[in-house]
C-alpha cells in the first residue's frame, strides 16, 4: 500500500518525504515542472539553486545526458554513493538545472528509489529533507514538522533505519574528461 500510495503521488504532481540511499530526501517527478517548484517552496530554496535527480538505469542514464568514460568508472570504483554533474543534460525542465545548464544525477543502488523510478517510468528529484541552510537528516526523526507538513506524502517504511552516509560524494565532470571534486 505505501509503495502504491508514493507511486499514485508522484504520478499526480505530487511530493514525497522518502528515504534514498543516502539521507532522506524530498522528491517528485523530474520532468513536472508545477511538482519542481513545490519542491522549492516546501525547502524555501532559491530558484537559481540546482536539485538533484534520481535514476535507476544505465539506459536511463544515458537517455538524459552523454556519458563520458570517466563517469563510468568513477561508479564502478565508488563504495559511497555518488552524484555525477554532467553537461547538456537532455529532456529536462530547465527549473532542474544549474545556472550553467548542468544536472547532478545519481544511479541509485537502493532497492525502493530503483522499484518507484521504474514504476513511474521517470527519473526522480531527490533533495534533503530540510530546510534550505540546515542540516541534512540522517534518520527520519531528524525531519521537522514543518517539512512534514508540507509534503502530500510520506513513505511509512524505513522511519527507524539511520543513514550510512550524510549524503553523496558530488563530482563535476566536463564532456573533455575534465573534474572537479564538489563534494566528497
Amino acid at each position: 500500500m505505501d509503495f502504491t500510495q508514493a507511486l499514485e503521488t508522484l504520478r499526480s504532481g505530487g511530493t514525497i518525504l522518502y528515504p534514498t540511499d543516502t539521507i532522506w530526501g524530498i522528491g517528485c517527478d523530474a520532468t513536472n515542472i508545477d511538482a519542481i517548484k513545490k519542491i522549492f517552496d516546501i525547502k524555501k530554496r532559491e530558484a537559481n539553486k540546482s536539485l538533484i535527480i534520481l535514476v535507476e538505469s544505465e539506459k536511463r542514464l544515458q537517455d538524459l545526458v552523454d556519458v563520458p568514460e570517466m563517469a563510468w568508472q568513477i561508479m564502478d570504483v565508488s563504495e559511497k554513493p555518488v552524484t555525477i554533474v554532467y553537461e547538456n543534460p537532455k529532456n529536462l525542465p530547465k527549473e532542474l538545472l544549474a545556472e550553467d545548464g548542468s544536472i547532478g544525477i545519481r544511479l541509485v543502488k537502493n532497492d525502493f528509489c530503483k522499484k518507484l523510478i521504474t514504476k513511474l517510468n521517470k527519473p526522480l528529484v531527490s533533495t534533503s529533507a530540510n530546510l534550505s541552510g540546515q542540516k541534512s537528516p540522517l534518520k527520519f526523526s531528524d525531519i521537522s514538522d514543518e517539512i512534514k507538513n508540507s509534503v502530500d506524502y510520506i513513505v511509512e517504511e524505513f522511519h527507524d533505519k539511520v543513514s550510512e552516509y550524510p549524503g553523496s560524494s558530488v563530482i563535476k565532470i566536463w564532456n573533455n574528461s575534465q573534474i572537479k571534486i564538489l563534494r566528497e
